[in-house]
């Protein structure tokens, strides 16, 4: 059976178990460490996703975890597909007379990957991943999700004269939130595509619209320290360079790194002074892993080196070395189905001159199109 056809069976089976994604997430609150997610903040998480169909769980939803604080907390992470049930959910709530800007926005790149011979879907497919902030932020209804867009169906790979896609992507996120770009950006967004090396790529594009104005890039692929460099210099990253050497080092001494990534924010100035990195060890590296959902690996290397580091907290990376686990079958009213539960990565923040925050990015996805 087909990707679409397994999303759309198990969008059907879910809407049976409830209506909103929260009806689906009180069944799994006893598989969720409290040390990682607790009580109050899991209500906090109830109650955003009380507000979004329970369909979405028919494609990857999970959560943002940060490691270097003791406080328990978690942001959502959910992923929905133009021509879905979850689709129409948002089309209605944004022709609907209550006003819904997410739901607008929505609607409005949904409709650019729905055009007849989008350019837009031959890059990006019809994918769009929402995070959204829990916390102080949920009090202002107004504040809208962050936004990512991924280019699985044409990968914009480094030194392969794709800098038009790379603007494409970029004009198609900032137009669905109205934002008008500048020529300083869209010049920033071409150097940052410009400087990246042969076999590297334009993993993500994400913005968030209820933050300061940017466009969050991730590279992904670099092979070596020296690359990183070259990179952060040529597009004018204005932090300190030994900073990143040292996290990378110090990685380096405890698991096998293989790889690694980038995150930049583009903004009019140039390049924002945070970077995230993300350090991709052996055990767990494919090259053509998808965004959210890329399968069962051995993190257990790379969450040893990280339990080395005096930021995280300990009983955290413990925690979260039990989220992996191999597909489990759940029974539900509409039948049976698999859950698969995941890391997807580890972002390591450097600011300041130094490594200011680790979070992890973990996914759940189910299936419903089992046979009995």
């Amino acid at each position: 059976m087909d990707l679409d056809r397994t999303v759309t069976l198990t969008e059907e089976r879910l809407a049976v178990e409830g209506g909103a994604l929260s009806d689906l997430l009180r069944h799994f609150r006893d598989r969720i460490s409290p040390v990682l997610i607790g009580d109050r903040e899991w209500e906090l998480i109830l109650e955003r996703a009380g507000q979004l169909p329970i369909t979405m769980g028919a494609l990857p939803f999970g959560f943002e975890l940060p490691l270097h604080t003791e406080a328990p907390r978690a942001d959502l992470g959910v992923s929905l597909a133009s021509g879905t049930r979850t689709a129409a959910f948002f089309f209605e709530r944004a022709r609907g007379g209550k006003p819904d800007e997410t739901a607008r926005v929505i609607e409005r790149l949904f409709r650019r990957m729905d055009a007849e011979d989008s350019p837009l879907r031959e890059i990006v497919g019809r994918k769009l991943m929402l995070e959204y902030d829990i916390g102080p932020a949920r009090h202002d209804e107004g504040a809208l999700p962050g936004m990512f867009l991924r280019p699985g169906e044409r990968p914009i790979l480094g030194a392969r004269g794709q800098v038009n896609d790379a603007g494409l992507v970029v004009d198609a996120l900032a137009a669905c939130v109205g934002w008008d770009l500048t020529g300083a950006e869209r010049r920033n967004v071409e150097r940052a595509y410009l400087a990246q090396p042969a076999d590297t790529r334009m993993d993500s594009f994400g913005v968030f619209p209820s933050r300061s104005r940017a466009i969050r890039l991730a590279v992904m692929g670099f092979t070596s320290e020296r690359e990183v460099s070259s990179y952060l210099e040529d597009t004018g990253w204005p932090g300190e360079l030994a900073a990143v050497h040292a996290v990378i080092s110090r990685f380096k001494e405890r698991a096998q790194v293989v790889r690694s990534g980038v995150n930049i924010d583009v903004v009019e100035d140039g390049v924002g002074p945070t970077l995230g990195l993300t350090l991709i060890v052996k055990q767990r590296y494919t090259k053509n892993s998808r965004y959210w959902l890329d399968g069962l690996t051995d993190w257990q290397p790379f969450l040893g080196a990280l339990d080395n580091e005096d930021l995280v907290v300990s009983a955290k990376v413990a925690a979260l070395a039990g989220w992996v686990s191999t597909p489990t079958t759940l029974f539900a009213k509409s039948g049976r189905y698999v859950l698969l539960r995941g890391i997807h990565h580890i972002k390591l923040v450097i600011s300041g001159g130094r490594l200011r925050q680790a979070k992890a990015y973990v996914f759940m996805v189910l299936s419903g199109a089992v046979s009995s």
